[in-house]
């Protein structure tokens, strides 16, 4: 699945590292631990990457080796990281995966970090000429204040592209902020994508129909219902998909493959029906594996797909190949 379209996608948002323990036994008495990096928006960068698109991430990581990491590994996967501010004050944010029996839970330190301290300012300069569309996502409002203000910068109109917004909810970064500022925000984009799960703790509700009437800014919603399948709300009709059968390696990371594969398809100008499937499409290849960001399924898996009846979409079932 390949979209080789013109223009341009800029994805905007902080990307960490990640410490994740590489032994058994309580945290506390773990002495070694595997790097990864992890980001929603730059995680989108790359799947749009890996399915032929030119995007960009546009961030700032510290003047410090974990940001040299990231830029490596963003970089590294073909995205256009020019943009991307050095700080030489503030440190890359870090966040840690503490898994026990009661589930993986992460503890973040990113506050102070270098993308935390991003604001409107960040517009300055930054070309947009030819580019389709600006991907953000609520993480970026629950950062800081300035945070905040370069997301409402960035969804200010008038503009010349789409500006799609996940809501991405992480209820430990909203603590001490407000976020009902997400109405705000999600309102005032072309695109929302959202899952109801997420949706339902921020507005009260997961349901399609109520969000719309939530959200009747955007010409686009797209409303996540998990393994059932996705819902997509556009000039007043109802389109639903049911997600593919898949043999989950690791859940984390398929909503921003989702997202990458909905929104190409939607740039693509395909029609609701197959912009559903390709986000599914997507989201399995990172459910296929242990990474965050997985590589494309191969074209003679995801054409056939795209395009076929329904039973035959409903019996096809993804397996991880050894």
């Amino acid at each position: 699945m390949r979209f080789d379209l013109s223009g341009g996608v800029v994805c905007l948002g902080e990307t960490m590292v990640v410490l994740v323990p590489a032994e058994p036994g309580p945290v506390r008495s773990v002495r070694t631990w595997t790097r990864a990096i992890g980001g929603a928006e730059s995680n989108v960068a790359i799947h749009l990457a890996r399915l032929g698109l030119r995007s960009r991430w546009v961030s700032a990581v510290g003047d410090d080796a974990f940001g040299g990491a990231v830029l490596d590994y963003v970089g590294g996967a073909g995205v256009d990281v020019s943009d991307v501010r050095v700080d030489a004050t503030r440190p890359t944010g870090l966040y840690v995966k503490e898994s026990d029996p009661s589930g993986s839970h992460a503890r973040y330190y990113r506050s102070g970090s270098a993308a935390s301290a991003m604001g409107p300012e960040v517009l300055d300069g930054l070309e947009l000429d030819g580019v389709r569309l600006v991907h953000v996502s609520g993480i970026t409002a629950a950062l800081s204040d300035s945070c905040l203000e370069l997301l409402r910068a960035v969804l200010r109109g008038p503009r010349e592209h789409l500006v799609s917004f996940d809501l991405n909810w992480r209820p430990a970064l909203w603590a001490d902020r407000d976020p009902t500022v997400l109405l705000e925000l999600a309102d005032s984009a072309d695109v929302v994508l959202a899952g109801a799960d997420e949706a339902e703790a921020v507005w009260g509700t997961g349901d399609p129909e109520k969000l719309r009437t939530l959200l009747p800014g955007p010409s686009t919603l797209v409303v996540k219902q998990g393994a059932e399948g996705a819902t997509l709300a556009e000039d007043g009709a109802f389109t639903y998909q049911e997600a593919l059968r898949v043999d989950v390696v690791e859940p984390v990371g398929a909503g921003d493959g989702f997202a990458a594969g909905y929104l190409a398809a939607h740039l693509a100008g395909l029609p609701p029906t197959r912009r559903l499937r390709a986000g599914h499409l997507q989201a399995a290849a990172a459910l296929l594996t242990s990474e965050d960001v997985g590589e494309p399924l191969p074209p003679e898996v995801t054409g056939p797909l795209l395009s076929a009846d329904p039973p035959t979409w409903a019996a096809a079932h993804l397996r991880r190949v050894p």
